[in-house]
């Protein structure tokens, strides 16, 4: 009676066994125990803030290690389960299998796409900036849509969204805002969002109701360790402070603690406003700057590795990663992976695990990594 069900279930176990050579434990496991080591430092408790920070990392990548143990114990329960229903021909349980089936065919997915996080940076937090392009109001229109996306993802994610910089637009959308998204393989989710994203409308904007096109692009880094070097001379730095502006109901100071950090060697401008102290955002902002230079630095390694780059696009406002067009018709399309789908709505709320899962996959065969 319940076959095929028994059958999906088994298929489901060989799926997670040869997971576990996928599954990056062992360096999940240095991970974890550099972050320990780094909790028995005398002054570890100094910044309250930052060792909350620490101990949720901790409990994520462990999270992380059990998953896999966990599903196994839930598979072999399930199939238990529906053998003694099939054997006592139970047709009142047939929902109830269905829907655990569905439930563990879900995880094991969720695990399978993990097993794609190769680079070590993947399980750190994101810093994810939004910057509109030429186009004024429209831009920072489709700049504000696309700072909705990403949080509504990081949302269904459990992901948690800091705001470290919001710029509003003079009439409506953005100028520019900066986010920080924590929770375990926050940079690998969201790295696939770096780049150029286009927008093909009518313009709500526009009394003739024209057909705009208009451009945005997002930058995602990995949140960089304060273990690792990354020299910033004082004299390369000019700071400026000014008064924070809040996004709508947001909480933001308002006073003369917002500031702007300009690398002077590479142009690299930053800016935090999150904190009621100026030293505190200082702080943030200098950590930013760290994890600018240091992807700068990783993508020059990775170019001496392979001999053209390939992964993760350069955001440059000739590199469309993505088109949405909701007029004439409804698409969205990923340039890189070629994932697309028709469902433009789900996608603007949120919806993205179709182009996220592509392009990990995509991502993997232009290194060369066997899937």
């Amino acid at each position: 009676m319940y076959e095929l069900e028994i059958q999906a279930i088994e298929n489901l176990k060989q799926r997670l066994a040869e997971l576990h050579t996928c599954l990056n434990v062992e360096g999940i496991q240095e991970r974890i125990a550099k972050l320990e080591r780094s909790m028995e430092a005398p002054d570890f408790w100094n910044d309250p803030e930052q060792a909350q920070k620490v101990l949720q990392e901790i409990k994520n990548l462990k999270a992380a290690i059990e998953a896999p143990e966990t599903l196994q114990k839930e598979l072999e329960d399930a199939e238990t389960f529906v053998r003694m229903a099939d054997e006592e021909a139970d047709i009142s349980l047939q929902s109830e299998i269905q829907q655990l089936k569905d439930r563990l065919e879900k995880e094991v997915h969720q695990l399978e796409i993990k097993s794609l996080f190769i680079d070590p940076r993947d399980t750190k937090p994101a810093i994810v900036s939004f910057h509109p392009g030429a186009g004024g109001t429209e831009s920072c229109d489709w700049a504000q849509m696309l700072y909705r996306m990403i949080t509504r993802y990081c949302e269904e994610k459990g992901f948690t969204v800091e705001l470290v910089d919001y710029q509003p637009g003079e009439e409506a959308g953005i100028k520019s805002a900066t986010l920080r998204v924590s929770g375990l393989y926050a940079y690998g989710l969201l790295k696939s969002e770096s780049g150029v994203h286009r927008l093909v409308r009518i313009s709500p904007f526009d009394a003739n109701k024209r057909r705009h096109t208009s451009f945005t692009a997002i930058e995602v880094l990995s949140e960089v360790d304060e273990d690792i070097k990354i020299e910033i001379r004082e004299e390369d730095i000019k700071m400026d402070t000014f008064r924070s502006s809040g996004a709508g109901g947001q909480k933001v100071n308002k006073t003369s603690s917002a500031v702007r950090l300009t690398h002077l060697p590479t142009g690299f401008v930053v800016t935090c406003q999150i904190e009621r102290s100026q030293h505190r955002n200082r702080a943030t902002a200098l950590q930013m700057l760290k994890a600018k230079l240091y992807d700068i630095e990783m993508k020059r390694k990775e170019a001496e590795v392979f001999a053209q780059r390939e992964g993760q696009t350069e955001v440059a406002w000739g590199n469309q990663i993505r088109s949405y067009i909701l007029q004439p018709y409804q698409l969205v399309k990923d340039h890189r992976t070629g994932a697309e789908t028709s469902n433009v709505d789900r996608v603007l709320d949120g919806d993205l695990d179709l182009f996220v899962e592509a392009y990990l996959k995509w991502n993997l065969e232009k290194k060369g990594v066997g899937i």
